[in-house]
């Protein structure tokens, strides 16, 4: 017979501002399509199966979460007040579910960000994959294929950006979301950098501070982050292609 694997839980968090968009509201309650950025992301984990929940972990001062509509999803919405960093938003989510849902601390948890619409169910569906390996968490990524350059570090900005020399591209990835870890590992991982005062951009450089090498599991390029008003207009048709069925 089978096994099962166990259900997963999603963290989004949606506590920041958005300040580079330049908007008068977050960027996760800007529309496309008739429906906010964070609504459009919802939509990426409903009809699967082994997801059990969400939890989405809103600033305290949040006024657009209830204007929105997504109790007509099946898919359980649970939602707690965040921090000041994205790792303290992320941390309250990842308590929420160990205090109030209860959940095992050996279970999985996926934490994707809010501005991230374009989320494939194929890129869901290989991440959760992961389970059955033996491994301690992994992620999605997207191989560079750019020319990378590193510049001095310019504390004039008044002036130009000099380069310093080319970075080589092999093994280099563009680290996406979601990622997915056990519970109890991530939440110790983020509870080790914050008491130490190390810095961490995502989830999975808490994990690698703790000595833990994460898989990559390799992801659309398409799965990009809403960060400049530039961005406003591939994510649009990018959607656009995403509700006729066509990615």
């Amino acid at each position: 017979m089978d096994i099962q694997p166990n259900p997963v839980w999603v963290v989004i968090p949606a506590a920041g501002l958005g300040q580079r968009m330049g908007s008068e509201y977050p960027k996760q309650y800007i529309k496309i399509h008739n429906k906010t950025l964070i609504e459009h992301t919802i939509d990426c984990f409903k009809d699967i199966e082994q997801i059990a929940g969400i939890v989405v972990v809103l600033n305290s001062e949040d006024r657009y979460w209830n204007t929105i509509n997504v109790s007509s999803s099946s898919t359980p919405i649970h939602t707690v007040y965040g921090g000041a960093e994205r790792s303290d938003s992320v941390l309250k989510g990842l308590k929420y579910l160990s205090e109030e849902i209860k959940i095992e601390d050996k279970q999985w948890v996926m934490i994707h960000d809010a501005a991230r619409p374009c989320l494939s169910k194929t890129d869901i569906n290989a991440l959760l994959a992961i389970q059955e390996k033996d491994c301690d968490g992994g992620i999605l990524a997207s191989p560079v294929r750019d020319t990378m350059k590193r510049t001095f570090t310019n504390k004039d900005h008044q002036m130009p950006e000099r380069i310093s020399h080319t970075e080589p591209r092999e093994n280099l990835w563009h680290a996406l979301t979601p990622q997915m870890f056990r519970l109890g590992e991530i939440i110790e991982a983020i509870q080790f950098c914050q008491e130490n005062n190390e810095s961490i951009t995502d989830e999975c450089s808490a994990m690698e501070r703790r000595n833990v090498k994460p898989v990559i599991v390799e992801g659309s390029h398409n799965n990009i982050k809403v960060t400049y008003p530039s961005d406003i207009e591939l994510v649009s048709v990018l959607l656009s292609n995403k509700i006729k069925g066509n990615i």
